[in-house]
């Protein structure tokens, strides 16, 4: 007969474990009969004849429950919605541990709250004999407040291994005979609890729990363990195997959490040689190395649809597209530092106008720094006014926690009513992405913001941010691939930056009563000076002097030397990288900003001229 390490539930009253080892059944759990609530004087309910069960957290206090049974060895599941909008301070913790604290074994789930539009991080951790530091953390590739999703652990004497609707996630191996202990002795129950941690748990601490939005409240659902029940020191699983006992991941779950791993995962301790600064834990070494996984197959390694990248755009990875359009943003990557570009020279391009000494022309003018630190900033503009032009810039941002600082790289003239097209890159704490805010003003009014995390680290090394400007249409590209496209509207009465010739400027200053997280995280000058790097610089352009274009009375030709971009335009190839660009890093555009507009959103965005 098959042995108990079924869904059947609610078998506290049998007294035997030899009758516990012959019953079994497919149903799922129900909260009555499998948990108690262990604290929260009320704040957590079970609802819906036990099929529900809700977890709430305010100011004064937070809830939890425990499994009523102890369980060694199984296959875990549950579903959860995480708590809504801003949860930032919050922490909902699901996880298995045992009793003996000092020598405790454990396996975690922890989704650390964020602020509102901002990704939870999935903290997963595995203490073996009370000795933890096992952290892996991941964003998700999807909104886990939208709706319930399932959250499973497997754990047999193999493996212990972590899997998100159904997509494995991280796996820890039983590596004993290298000398590493693995959870196999201790029973373990299920734990789950909300509770504040505003003291580490979001940016570190910087962003604490706002209790105007309390109560917060997480949701479960759906509760099924296939596994051994331990009762007065018998396993239920003692005479039979299930499956799962001995379950381990095949190729196509392997490639799955490699590419998950690649993708969405932003801390690893297997990586942090710093913090294990004597040699990183033995499992490290024995753990593959691999690189972001290209499929061949539109939806990358989840073309039968297990996942897409595309519903939780702010963390969207780049190996999520067609191959088609990856093969291309990569190759355009590739072509921005080949391509021989008539670099400009600094020293008879630009002037630095400001920083006292911050900004410096060095290498004979091939490069510029602007620096930052608690009393000053810096800046730079061009020698040359143009009117329209392909302009290139090669940037390396401020690296580590650059939270609170901006780089801004624009076109602008003068004037109440002057034209402006922008690049800032809104800084961060390290390890989180920057913001790259654009935006394009015409006589002297903006409001035409579109935001996008980038699909590299804009620190680690230079990249290509240009500006095309011609009399149809403004297109922003970074190494060469557009992200976003305005057009020359005029025709149903939108302004357009066309009249008035513009300088080149750039500078690196303090916002931090804005720039990040709309000014809760505030730059730390005990990290300065703050330093933005810049070579490489090309103006394919129109000069405006003394009231006159360099460009005559007719437009750049064709044939020229880098010419035609004068009556450029995207083609179909380009429309389609921007559109995939958009929809997989864009997080803020003014066109969707239906509160912000309450009488209606502006014209070029109703219209079809609008990109």
């Amino acid at each position: 007969m098959a042995a108990f390490c079924s869904f059947r539930r609610g078998l506290a009253g049998l007294q035997v474990s030899l009758i516990i080892s012959f019953l079994a059944a497919a149903s799922a759990g129900n909260f009555y009969q499998d948990f108690d609530i262990t604290w929260g004087d009320g704040r957590a309910k079970i609802l819906n004849n036990g099929e529900l069960l809700t977890l709430s957290l305010d100011k004064a206090s937070g809830s939890g429950f425990q499994s009523k049974n102890e369980y060694l060895f199984g296959k875990i599941d549950m579903q959860i919605k995480l708590v809504p909008g801003n949860s930032a301070g919050t922490v909902t913790a699901y996880y298995l541990s045992s009793k003996e604290w000092e020598t405790h074994d454990e396996i975690d789930f922890e989704f650390l709250g964020n602020l509102s539009g901002d990704p939870y991080i999935l903290h997963t951790n595995v203490y073996i004999q009370g000795q933890g530091k096992r952290e892996k953390q991941f964003y998700l590739w999807f909104d886990p407040t939208a709706d319930f999703h399932n959250y499973s652990i497997l754990w047999n004497p193999q493996c212990v291994v972590f899997w998100v609707d159904g997509i494995p996630i991280r796996e820890f191996k039983n590596l004993e005979s290298a000398g590493v202990p693995f959870p196999k002795s201790q029973p373990m129950r299920i734990y789950s609890s909300l509770w504040n941690a505003d003291d580490w748990a979001t940016r570190g601490g910087l962003v604490k729990t706002n209790w105007s939005q309390a109560p917060f409240v997480a949701s479960y659902r759906s509760f099924n363990a296939d596994a051994c029940i331990l009762y007065s020191g018998t396993s239920s699983c003692s005479w039979d195997s299930p499956p799962w006992l001995s379950q381990v991941l095949d190729s196509t779950d392997q490639q799955k959490m490699k590419w998950i791993e690649d993708n969405y995962m932003i801390y690893n301790y297997c990586t942090d040689a710093e913090r294990f600064s004597q040699g990183l834990p033995t499992e490290c070494m024995k753990e593959g190395s691999f690189g972001c996984i290209m499929s061949t197959d539109e939806g990358g390694p989840f073309a039968d649809g297990v996942a897409t990248a595309t519903s939780y755009p702010s963390m969207a990875p780049i190996c999520s597209s067609s191959s088609a359009v990856s093969t291309a943003l990569l190759m355009s990557v590739v072509v921005s530092f080949l391509m021989a570009a008539s670099a400009g020279n600094f020293y008879q391009d630009f002037d630095i106008t400001w920083g006292d000494g911050r900004g410096k022309i060095l290498n004979n003018g091939e490069l510029l720094t602007l620096s930052l630190d608690k009393p000053s900033g810096s800046g730079f503009q061009s020698k040359n006014e143009y009117l329209f032009g392909k302009i290139d810039m090669q940037l390396k941002l401020v690296p580590g926690n650059s939270a609170g600082t901006v780089t801004a790289y624009y076109l602008s003239s003068q004037g109440p009513t002057h034209d402006e097209i922008d690049f800032e890159f809104l800084g961060n704490l390290s390890g989180d992405p920057y913001i790259l805010h654009t935006n394009v003003f015409s006589q002297g009014k903006g409001n035409r913001e579109q935001q996008f995390y980038l699909w590299f680290d804009p620190t680690a090394d230079f990249h290509t941010y240009s500006i095309l400007w011609n009399p149809q249409r403004i297109i922003f590209s970074v190494d060469g691939t557009p992200i976003r496209e305005f057009k020359n509207s005029e025709s149903i009465g939108v302004p357009y930056p066309k009249n008035q010739p513009m300088r080149i400027y750039s500078s690196l200053w303090n916002a931090d009563d804005w720039a990040t997280r709309g000014g809760l995280v505030k730059t730390d000058w005990s990290q300065a000076p703050f330093t933005a790097s810049y070579r490489n610089f090309n103006a394919n352009a129109c000069l405006w002097s003394s009231g006159s274009s360099s460009c005559g009375s007719t437009s750049p030709s064709s044939t020229s030397t880098n010419g035609g971009w004068y009556s450029q335009e995207l083609d179909s190839t380009s429309q389609e990288r921007m559109k995939w660009v958009q929809k997989n890093y864009m997080i803020y555009n003014y066109c969707a900003d239906t509160k912000r507009f309450p009488q209606g959103l502006p014209p070029e965005c109703t219209a079809t001229t609008m990109s």
